[in-house]
């Protein structure tokens, strides 16, 4: 099957809700879009006022203070708003590039530390923040383990690293600057090949869901997961998907039946770049595609 740009283009703005307004809850609305950056405690709610028919951002509030929709440092290395029952798999798919990028970081080795002391004080980390803890109590965990002070970007890239969410320190916009965190009620599987593809598999499916149809580096560039990675699950969920011909000759992806079937209206003016889901993509209204210009650096 060839599909169009401007079928392509649609695709994509009726999956994100970008077409018209849903009536949906606030965590109905973030799963059917997979995530919301979160860079910016206020971005998920001018994003869900998009998505959202009759939008109340209180129930937003409740969602996160209910940790219904949890905030961590997940997809590209930043800060996105998920369901809380997505997390654990879309953590397990981001293993490799977290741990990779924070524990490997030449800042963090340089400061004396190695991959290996991460993983012997995570445990006890993750008991102390059982319950919220605000990140210089975090930080000062870490240091009475040591024995002595440690550099700021040890605890950055161990929070980064760590299966930790934020803690809401309340309205407006449910966090505040002074950050505070909580273990992940469900805590992910680290540092296991198989859960991690298993959870890459799962993520990447999702994606095609809010996103699709897509093409293997969209699908890269979505998670920062290595591309060999997403060759690897596309290939063990290819009896699962429809392959499709894109505009410019691409190979795309998607779940079956979805492809086609997707409404032609107008977007609504200026609503994809106001509060959009963290896409890997951002498809202009003429159906060309551009790489975004999201952060790459996680609060």
């Amino acid at each position: 099957m060839v599909i169009t740009a401007r079928a392509l283009n649609r695709s994509t703005l009726h999956r994100q809700l970008l077409l018209r307004r849903a009536p949906l809850g606030v965590a109905d609305a973030v799963r059917r879009v997979v995530c919301l950056q979160a860079q910016h405690p206020g971005s998920p709610y001018v994003a869900l006022w998009n998505r959202v028919a009759d939008f109340d951002p209180g129930h937003l509030d409740g969602a996160v203070s209910g940790y219904e929709l949890v905030r961590s440092t997940l997809m590209r290395l930043t800060l996105h708003l998920v369901h809380a029952e997505d997390y654990r798999a879309f953590r397990e798919g981001m293993e490799p590039t977290l741990r990779g990028s924070r524990l490997h970081d030449p800042r963090f080795t340089k400061a004396g530390f190695t991959a290996a002391d991460a993983d012997a004080l995570l445990p006890g980390l993750l008991a102390y923040a059982g319950s919220a803890r605000t990140g210089a109590e975090l930080k000062g965990h870490i240091e009475e383990g040591r024995g002595g002070p440690v550099e700021a970007v040890v605890w950055r890239m161990v929070r980064q690293y760590a299966p930790l969410w934020h803690a809401p320190t309340g309205p407006p916009w449910s966090f505040g600057t002074a950050q505070s965190f909580v273990t992940a009620g469900e805590l992910p599987v680290l540092r296991d090949p198989e859960a991690s593809a298993a959870g890459l598999a799962v993520l990447l499916r999702r994606y095609l869901e809010g996103f699709g149809p897509a093409s293997v580096p969209d699908m890269a560039q979505f998670t920062t997961a290595p591309r060999r990675l997403v060759r690897e699950a596309v290939r063990a969920l290819e009896g699962e998907l429809d392959r499709l011909e894109g505009p410019d000759g691409t190979v795309l992806y998607d779940v079956p039946g979805r492809s086609g079937r997707t409404r032609t209206s107008r977007p609504r003016p200026g609503c994809w770049r106001c509060g959009t889901a963290s896409s890997s993509r951002t498809r202009t209204a003429a159906g060309s595609s551009r790489p975004s210009t999201a952060s790459t650096s996680s609060a």
